[in-house]
């Protein structure tokens, strides 16, 4: 992967992928996917006030030859020394490429740069893909919020509560 910047990959006869962030201009496709990927999606006025709080919002892009598309995005905050992941998603016809790895990936760059000591996320119980992925990532249970979701039902979901302890150097321990 020579000759890439630190935020991309790329693969041969695959597009290169970028994480930049996301502009005004980019909400509207950011919220597409949203809506595609969630029962519950965030509202546009959630992301556009995740921008106006300086918020780590970061669209990931597929790059060929000749356009470039909104492949999924990640908003994250920073808090004392800690980072909350707050979103992240791919969109649902390009999923299981890779591309939420790469995206946490960066987000670790992104938070050890930032000088925190952990990553926090909360993910709904019944996501047995993104708590995979944030396992494998190394990501450890830490507790469960009851009824903090959402279900079709009408009823709620619990949440689990995960944690990516970092150390030094931005690699966890």
């Amino acid at each position: 992967m020579s000759g890439l910047a630190p935020n991309t990959i790329g693969q041969p006869n695959r597009p290169v992928l970028s994480l930049q962030p996301v502009q005004a201009l980019d909400l509207f496709a950011v919220h597409d996917i949203e809506k595609t990927a969630y029962s519950f999606p965030w509202s546009l006025t959630a992301f556009q006030d995740c921008i106006d709080s300086c918020y780590w919002v970061q669209k990931l892009c597929s790059h060929s030859l000749v356009e470039e598309n909104i492949q999924g995005y990640v908003v994250a905050m920073l808090v004392l020394d800690e980072v909350h992941l707050l979103n992240v998603t791919v969109r649902p016809s390009s999923q299981g490429q890779g591309w939420g790895r790469f995206m946490l990936q960066q987000l670790q760059q992104w938070a050890h740069s930032q000088k925190a000591q952990a990553i926090w996320l909360e993910v709904r119980a019944s996501n047995q893909k993104a708590i995979a992925l944030y396992k494998a990532f190394g990501f450890i249970q830490k507790g469960r919020r009851k009824a903090y979701y959402p279900d079709a039902a009408g009823q709620r979901e619990d949440a689990l509560v995960m944690s990516l302890v970092l150390q030094e150097g931005g690699v966890c321990i």
